[in-house]
Order: C-alpha cells, then structure tokens, then sequence
C-alpha cells in the first residue's frame, strides 16, 4: 500500500452507511483521541473513526476496506505502551473503535466460563464474573479503561501471571473478523477439542495484523474468599528469588502475586501520588509485594504464609515484613505496587524496557544491566520493578530529578542507545524484549532484529495468508 493514498469519498461514505450516523467521527474534535497513542510515542492522521456495534458491521467494514485496500487501526482503550493503536501520519488508513462491541453475552458458573464482546473493560468483565461468585483473574493498572479485546491482541500479562498465566491461557475460543470480513466463529466453552490446528493462538498477541477479534469465551475460576497479603522488605534480588522458592515450596497453588520493586520506586509512589504512606519505620533496599489467595474462607492460608515468612527470616531471606490485616490496609499496600508507572510519569520522561528472563537469572541480569544503564547514562534513575514470579521486569531509566528542560531532552536522546544495549544484554540470556506489552509499531525493529529467523518468516508467511492485501494493522509487529 503506497503512503500517499488517499481514501476516496466514495469509499468513507460506503463505510458510514455500515456503522449509520451515529456509528461514526469525522470531525476534528471527535477524531482527536484516536491519534496519538497512550505514551504519546506517536501522532497519526484519520479522515474516519468507525464505531461499529456489531460482529456483522465489522465484518461489512472489512470487506469494503480489503477491496479498496484501505488500511484497518483496530482500537480499544488505548492503554497499550508500543504505539499499536496510533494510525498513520499520512492518513491513508481507518480506525475502528471497538468501543460499542460491549454485551457480556453469556455467564456459565457451572462450566466456570464466560462469553464477551471485545469493547468491553476489564474491570466490567472482573466484575460480571464476580457477580456468580467467580473469578477472571487477568489484572492490570489499566484495568478500569483498557478494553478485553486490547488485552488479548496484546496478549497481556499483569500481576496474577505467577498462578493463571497470561491473557492467551485463560480463553477458550475466539471470534474473529478476518481481513476479507469472513467471520471465524470459535467460540468454544471446551477445554478438551483436539480437532486440528488451535487458530486462536494466532490471533492473541497479533495486535490486530491477522483480523479483529470481536468476542471471546474466557475461562473463571473459584472467588478467592481468603487473601494472604505482605509487603517484604529483602537486601537484593537474589534473597527475593530464594524466597520465592521457599514460598511456592510452602503454599503451592494459592501464591498469586510475587511483585519486585526497589526502594526508589517506593519513594517515588509516596512523593507522587496521594494517599500512600511507607509500611515501615525504616528503608529498605527492596521489597516485594506477595499475595496468596484461596476459594476457602478460612485463616488456613494465612497462618501458612505467617509461618513461612517467619521461617524465611530466620534463614535471612527477609529483613523485615508487613502483613495486610484488614481489607483497607491491602489496598493501601497495592496501591503503591499498582501507581509505581503513574509517578515516573509524573516525574519525568522515562526510557522503558519490558523484558522478561528465567527467574533464576534475574539477579545477575539486573546486576549487568544496571552496570550497562549507569556506564550510557550516568544521570538517569535506574528503576527495575515488575513481575519477578514469572520473570518478567520494567528495566526503566528516569530522567535526572529536577533536570532543566534541555538536560531532560539529553537524557531522552539516549534511549535508542538504551534499548539496544539493554535487548542485546536480554538477547544473551535468551530472553524476550517484550515480556508482557507487544511489539505494536514501537519495537518491529527490535523484533526484526532478535527474533528467531526461521520464525519471522513463518510469522510473515501466516500474515501474507490471512491478509494479503496488507490491510490489518499495517506497520505493526511484522516488518513485511
């Protein structure tokens, strides 16, 4: 697709006539959210946001757009970090907002499953789940805005990965538009079907490059009634991965969060943002933030996690701990896990890194990437938090504090040094440059530059198959 296209009249009023008035923006004001993408990385142009509010209206806009060769920018609640939602400058592409596909369409507690349309919010589909008494255990800091489609294109992660795996393991079936406006209709509540290739998989973490995903059927589980929540204070991150072990070792299944973050992080939550205050009377070089969870409603779990923790600093894994003894003081102790992005935000411009390794090497990876941030910028902040029970960290570097506009702009000019010293350091431990946040238009370098080559060109080959016009999501993820 050549980028000085331009979409014809003819082709944006057959559009509208799908989607009817009040389906679709078209001016200035109303298209302006759809432009520029959560980090503000990048700033596009669209003469049309379509609206659809039906499987059928999706798959009529798709066809047109495949015979004309119109490109397609599906979009949800634009929280994403790498750009995957933001269309093109020259304005040659539409951008569906799936904001309207939104009905909750079937709850089944019995087969502990669910049946959603992509608009809808995390945060609604939590609740729907919780109105039966179960669980969708996918959470996110976004998860008040950002939409179920979005986290299955994207392939998202969160704070619940140590016990329920990431977005792809906890769907069952899919239904998708595919570039030509054929409709796959998947969406299976089983969870034995051994009748040939699992195309789902295809489509969660493709960001949108293969077809729109327009519902899904999701796998619930048990509400926790019992939670076992503590903040940890440790010397280093290796006496967090000893103690992780020793956790697991002591309760199984019930451990659902094992979340790292260095001390600077915490200061940063108490200096930005209201409402948090320090759990100890002393710093700490690092702490983790740990939950266990059961469907029992008994203090079983509890006292297993206060012996092990007892027992953990005995063998002086830990420093010191504070465990949540009420509702209100776990929250208090998420709240500064949960607003650690919000105030680097609001402190500065930050270079981000969302890597992931074998827990076993996180250590030594952070020594040696450390070492590499200080030696290519000395003035930045190293802030290294994330999700350390399934391996997977934020490397950030922060802006100096209190730097002048100029220096700020300095350091900022850095972070294409960064991110390649830092994804060759992660590519030596054969690890991933994007653990939990896509590829999205930001690193389809970096993915063409690290990623297996035999892979690549299946990865192409598959594209070229579900959409040979090229019209899905076009320069994302794959560099074609």
């Amino acid at each position: 697709m050549s980028n000085s296209y331009i979409i014809p009249n003819s082709v944006l009023d057959e559009l509208r006539a799908i989607v009817g008035p009040q389906g679709y923006y078209d001016t200035v004001v109303d298209i302006e959210p759809f432009l520029t993408d959560h980090r503000r990385l990048y700033k596009g142009n669209t003469a049309l946001v379509l609206r659809p509010a039906t499987t059928d209206e999706v798959s009529r806009i798709l066809n047109v757009c495949n015979r004309h060769q119109v490109g397609v920018v599906p979009a949800g609640g634009n929280t994403g970090y790498c750009g995957g939602t933001a269309p093109a400058e020259d304005g040659s592409q539409i951008v569906i907002s799936m904001a309207k596909l939104k009905k909750i369409r079937h709850v089944d507690p019995l087969n502990n499953t669910m049946t959603v349309e992509a608009g809808c919010v995390l945060a609604e589909v939590q609740q729907a789940a919780e109105s039966v008494e179960r669980l969708f255990p996918l959470s996110l800091g976004s998860e008040g805005s950002c939409q179920i489609g979005g986290n299955l294109s994207t392939n998202a992660g969160g704070t619940a990965v140590l016990r329920y795996g990431m977005t792809r393991d906890l769907v069952l079936g899919l239904e998708v538009v595919l570039a030509d406006g054929q409709v796959l209709n998947d969406l299976s509540g089983l969870r034995k079907n051994n009748t040939g290739y699992d195309l789902r998989n295809l489509f969660i973490g493709a960001e949108g490059t293969l077809g729109i995903i327009t519902a899904v059927t999701l796998k619930l589980f048990p509400l926790p009634r019992t939670h076992a929540t503590a903040l940890i204070a440790l010397q280093n991150p290796t006496a967090a991965v000893n103690l992780l072990s020793s956790l697991r070792a002591a309760s199984g299944d019930s451990l659902t969060t094992f979340e790292l973050m260095p001390r600077i992080a915490i200061e940063l939550v108490l200096k930005h943002i209201q409402g948090t205050s320090d759990p100890f009377t002393h710093a700490y070089p690092w702490y983790v933030l740990m939950e266990a969870s059961s469907a029992r409603n008994d203090s079983t779990i509890e006292d297993d996690i206060t012996t092990s923790l007892a027992t953990a600093q005995e063998q002086g894994l830990l420093l010191d701990a504070v465990l949540a003894n009420s509702e209100a003081q776990r929250s208090l102790l998420w709240r500064i896990r949960e607003n650690i992005p919000e105030a680097q935000r609001v402190d500065g411009g930050s270079i981000k890194h969302d890597i992931s390794v074998t827990i076993s090497d996180i250590p030594q990876f952070i020594k040696e990437g450390t070492a590499l941030c200080e030696q290519l910028a000395p003035e930045g902040r190293i802030i290294v938090y994330g999700h350390l029970g399934d391996g997977s960290l934020h490397f950030n570097i922060n802006a100096p504090a209190q730097a002048t506009q100029v220096a700020r702009a300095a350091f900022m000019n850095k972070a294409e040094s960064l991110h390649r010293a830092m994804h060759d350091l992660t590519a030596q431990y054969h690890g991933s440059i994007s653990a939990e946040h896509g590829i999205g238009r930001l690193k389809v370098e970096d993915l063409a530059r690290y990623k297996d080559k035999v892979a690549l060109q299946l990865m192409r080959d598959i594209k070229r198959t579900f959409d040979p016009n090229g019209i899905m999501n076009p320069g994302k993820v794959l560099k074609m």
